[in-house]
């Protein structure tokens, strides 16, 4: 099959990016409000924490599903000949480290949680998840530190893909340049 016919991504990609994107969205948002909570503030632990915990293993659980789904389609878009190559060359960038960093983000934050001595673990909708590292403060603080900078190089990201393809579709003069339409 020639790729220049494939013009959408399937059905199944297209559900998945949408839906982890509002996932990812809001555990970024929640990530963000929760860590600025005085330690007093009740709902900071009783509520954000879990569920951010949750919706996080949520959000590897559906990227896995997805990496495996865009490895077993045997063609999917590329992207349009009519782009510049720079901004071939940017798209795979940023796609591919999205990627790397959505799968690396809640990994550091479930090592977060599995080594902090005062964790009570990580909880994926009420089934405690088992913790495969030993408690270690000292390795918890390096955890947090690699999960802060992930996750807001991941939101920096996300605003170049989104602004991306809001320019290609509304400042090109080229409307095969369009890739949001692919993903609608």
């Amino acid at each position: 099959m020639n790729t220049e016919t494939i013009d959408r991504y399937p059905t199944s990609l297209r559900l998945l990016h949408w839906v982890r994107a509002v996932l990812i969205a809001g555990l970024l948002w929640a990530g963000w409000h929760m860590t600025g909570l005085a330690d007093e503030v009740a709902s900071k632990y009783e509520l954000y924490y879990p569920w951010h915990k949750s919706f996080g293993v949520l959000a590897f659980m559906l990227v896995l599903v997805q990496i495996v789904l865009r490895w077993r389609t045997p063609v999917l878009p590329s992207p349009p000949a009519t782009l510049a190559a720079h901004e071939r060359f940017l798209s795979r960038l940023v796609q591919r480290a999205m990627y790397v960093l959505i799968v690396v983000v809640p990994l550091m934050g479930y090592s977060m949680s599995s080594t902090y001595t005062m964790s009570d673990g990580v909880f994926f909708f009420g089934v405690n998840l088992p913790e495969l590292l030993a408690k270690n403060d000292e390795w918890f603080v390096v955890f947090q530190g690699l999960h802060k900078v992930c996750a807001y190089t991941l939101l920096g990201l996300i605003v170049v893909h989104v602004l991306g393809a809001l320019k290609h579709r509304f400042f090109d003069k080229d409307p095969r340049n369009d890739v949001l339409r692919r993903m609608l």
